[in-house]
């Protein structure tokens, strides 16, 4: 009952009280009234442990730890990184482990009239949590985290000016855009990328150190990469993509750093792994050719063992890859690889046929060109011979007939030119004139003919292939 009534009577005294919210304008006079009502702090400070000194400097009344140091030009930020390791964890991901150290100056901590005789004060996260410290960020990232075991590897110093250097050990696994169109023969370029998150380039500007904006350690090394060239750039981006998200103000610019540094691919471990055992199984696969025709059963499972295995080959390199529209150049070797052993098991195909004709093989001339023409059509050479020869006999009937001039008792005679016939014998041996059929014809087993392609074979592929070789390796090496 006592409570009610207590609660009756400050609500009747408070009929008539002026109850509103609180304003811009009464948190100025808030502000003001708490700074002028902080203490002033005095010379000679030097008998206070660091602690207490740190808590007098960085009181709420004097220092806003949610706002950057009044300036009214950007505040510069230096910034400098000390790589130590780095590691490919997949073809599109890195990790790195970076020392980042910036420094930037807070005329708000200049102590050096307050506390002459103090050097530099020097702490770890629990003296960052009492300061400002600009928010800077990985733009590429993928996951970050600061390093330490029982406690983060953070490090903080403030000079008597004000000057502060802010150091962290960090690890950051970050995006890398390849071009794997030579790959693994490829060179890629990867950059990290810093931004402040909060503060755009009007009020907070990012600058790489003068003296020696980053170090690389000697013992760098990389598991199947090498270092190549490193560039530092300075320059203004937007947080968001302009074409994704439309809602925020991307006219504003944040300064931002980039880390560029060039990567070469070691090809040593894809030229033993893939190439080398590649040319192995396409070199098998010409074995072939000193086996007998008519052997289908060895020279069809050698066929096929071999193009299993490079398939195979191919695709334990190809599932760790991204999958992408083009082709790359590993791609384009394991194309020309599966041609010459599909090949290799057409042309089996081909003399097998042959071999098991039962007619010989008729030819104009004992040829590489006639022996070709008559085994992919065997009857057709000699047909085309016959047609031109009953083309000319016919021509020399029309001809060649004794002629009669009409008007005179006497008759002019012409001799006739007379040709074989099918038989081969010639009815007018007095002619020297060679006639078409009188052409020796040569003929060879079918036996014969595929064991005269399995030899050219022999050196047809080899040659095939080392010219090949030569307009890839040129194009991998001198393109």
């Amino acid at each position: 009952m006592g409570a009610i009534f207590l609660f009756f009577i400050f609500l009747y005294g408070c009929v008539d009280c002026d109850i509103r919210p609180i304003t811009v304008t009464d948190q100025t006079i808030f502000k003001r009234n708490s700074t002028e009502n902080c203490p002033v702090l005095q010379p000679s400070l030097d008998n206070l442990s660091q602690e207490e000194f740190v808590s007098k400097l960085t009181q709420s009344c004097r220092y806003d730890q949610a706002s950057r140091p009044p300036s009214d030009l950007p505040l510069r930020v230096n910034f400098q990184i000390d790589m130590r390791h780095i590691e490919n964890i997949d073809n599109t991901q890195f990790k790195t482990h970076l020392l980042v150290q910036i420094n930037f100056k807070d005329d708000r901590l200049n102590f050096a009239q307050l506390s002459p005789n103090r050097g530099a004060i020097l702490g770890q996260e629990s003296l960052k949590n009492k300061l400002w410290m600009p928010h800077i960020y990985v733009k590429n990232e993928k996951a970050s985290n600061l390093m330490g075991l029982d406690r983060k590897d953070v490090f903080l110093k403030i000079d008597p000016q004000g000057d502060i250097t802010y150091s962290y050990r960090m690890t950051t696994t970050f995006f890398c855009s390849m071009n794997l169109r030579k790959f693994p023969f490829d060179h890629q370029v990867c950059q990290l990328i810093w931004a402040s998150w909060v503060y755009n380039d009007s009020n907070l500007e990012l600058q790489w150190a003068k003296t020696q904006p980053y170090i690389i350690s000697e013992h760098l090394q990389l598991t199947e990469f090498s270092l190549g060239s490193i560039a530092v750039e300075s320059t203004k981006t937007s947080k968001f993509d302009p074409a994704t998200i439309s809602a925020w103000n991307l006219d504003e610019g944040y300064s931002s750093l980039i880390f560029k540094f060039q990567l070469k691919r070691e090809a040593g471990y894809y030229i033993l792994e893939y190439f080398l055992p590649s040319i192995f199984l396409i070199i098998m696969s010409w074995v072939s050719f000193w086996i007998q025709a008519d052997a289908a059963p060895a020279r069809t499972t050698l066929g096929t063992a071999t193009m299993l295995s490079f398939i195979t080959l191919n695709g334990n390199l190809s599932k760790s890859l991204p999958k992408v529209s083009y082709i790359k150049a590993s791609e384009i070797w394991f194309l020309g690889g599966a041609t010459f052993i599909f090949c290799s098991l057409a042309e089996f195909t081909f003399v097998n046929v042959i071999w098991r004709r039962k007619k010989k093989v008729e030819l104009a001339k004992q040829s590489s060109k006639y022996i070709i023409k008559s085994a992919l059509s065997p009857r057709l050479a000699r047909k085309d011979l016959r047609k031109s020869e009953s083309l000319s006999s016919l021509d020399a009937k029309n001809s060649g007939h004794y002629l009669t001039i009409h008007g005179s008792s006497n008759s002019l005679n012409v001799p006739t030119i007379t040709t074989t016939s099918d038989d081969g014998q010639n009815p007018n041996p007095d002619s020297g004139c060679p006639t078409p059929t009188q052409q020796a014809w040569a003929e060879m087993t079918p036996q014969e003919v595929a064991i005269w392609i399995d030899r050219k074979a022999r050196v047809v592929f080899p040659v095939l292939f080392l010219v090949y070789n030569l307009l890839y390796w040129s194009f991998v090496y001198a393109l």
